[in-house]
């Protein structure tokens, strides 16, 4: 006889499922009791930090703004201040176009004169030919008139080389200039003027290995240039001499250069002489390309040192004699500075 199963009491399994339904929610209570006690720290903390950048991002925006301020006034400033140039150039070019104005009738005033004075000069070398028609080929003129203090006037171009050292800035520069108008005024009309140092530096840079053109306003111009040309000079007419015979003397032009000094401190005279000869050479008639003249001033002279022969004063003198007669120039000793 088979055992009946016994009955399961419903209630007991009910009430264990139950029990633990009911932990796990009080569990879950408990859980989110204590998240909701964390929470408020956390929040705050949060806030903290945040309303910190909000300060830190309005005292920089405070600080931006005042540097906007700033900047916009620079920029107020500059744009015063560029319509101010704007002003400004447009003034300079209005003068800049006013003088070009004015220098194109000087120029054309300046191309007048020099065409005037071309004619001039050609109704003078008319004038020449009637007087030989007239007198005769025999004609010369009186020598007074083809001769300065002795030196013979027969170039169509002259070239000065001046000594610009202190002695003769302090003591013959009146006489240099009067007897250097003499030499212009002696040769009526040439084809081209140079002015140089004794150390071959241009009066005119713009005239460099260049003819002057021969004008009355460019005379007056040298002469008054010359007035105030006070440039160095190491006392020495050697380097003005060759540059100005290597640079000018090319063709078949006749030139003379005429030297205005007071001292010679180079080392050797007979070097200078020679060296000038092999620039200066004969041609096949004997005569030489250039003329060399030479005026000496009594600016140096002791009489202690004149008897001993050292003085750079006398060396000048017996350079240039010999340089002046190797070289079918003149040399005239000036035995006064004043006169």
């Amino acid at each position: 006889m088979k055992r009946k199963k016994k009955r399961e009491q419903p209630g007991s399994f009910s009430l264990s499922f139950l029990d633990a339904v009911s932990c796990g929610f009080g569990a879950l209570v408990i859980l989110l009791v204590l998240t909701k006690m964390g929470e408020p720290k956390a929040l705050e903390d949060a806030r903290q930090d945040l309303d910190a950048r909000i300060a830190l991002l309005q005292q920089e925006l405070v600080q931006i703004q005042g540097e906007t301020v700033i900047l916009e006034r620079e920029m107020i400033t500059r744009t015063e201040q560029l319509s101010d140039e704007k002003i400004r150039l447009a003034r300079l070019k209005g003068d800049l176009t006013d003088f070009k104005g004015k220098l194109q009738d000087t120029a054309q005033l300046s191309e007048v004169q020099e065409k005037l004075e071309g004619r001039l000069v050609a109704a003078q070398q008319k004038l020449t030919e009637e007087m030989k028609r007239l007198l005769g080929e025999s004609y010369k003129r009186p020598e007074r008139d083809n001769t300065v203090g002795g030196i013979p006037v027969d170039s169509e171009y002259i070239i000065f080389v001046i000594d610009t050292s202190g002695s003769m800035v302090s003591f013959a520069w009146p006489l240099m200039l009067r007897k250097m108008e003499e030499v212009l005024n002696i040769y009526p009309s040439v084809k081209g003027i140079q002015v140089m140092n004794d150390m071959g530096q241009y009066m005119f840079p713009g005239y460099v290995q260049r003819w002057i053109p021969d004008t009355p306003s460019r005379r007056r111009l040298i002469l008054n240039t010359l007035r105030t040309w006070h440039v160095f000079s190491n006392s020495s007419p050697v380097e003005g001499i060759e540059r100005a015979i290597r640079g000018f003397a090319k063709g078949d032009e006749k030139i003379s250069i005429y030297v205005f000094g007071d001292e010679f401190t180079g080392r050797s005279i007979q070097e200078v002489v020679e060296r000038v000869d092999l620039i200066n050479p004969r041609d096949a008639e004997g005569k030489r390309k250039v003329r060399i003249h030479g005026v000496g001033f009594p600016t140096v002279f002791s009489q202690s040192n004149i008897m001993g022969g050292q003085t750079t004063g006398v060396r000048f003198a017996t350079l240039m004699r010999a340089l002046c007669r190797r070289n079918d120039g003149t040399f005239v000793a000036l035995n006064s500075s004043v006169r």
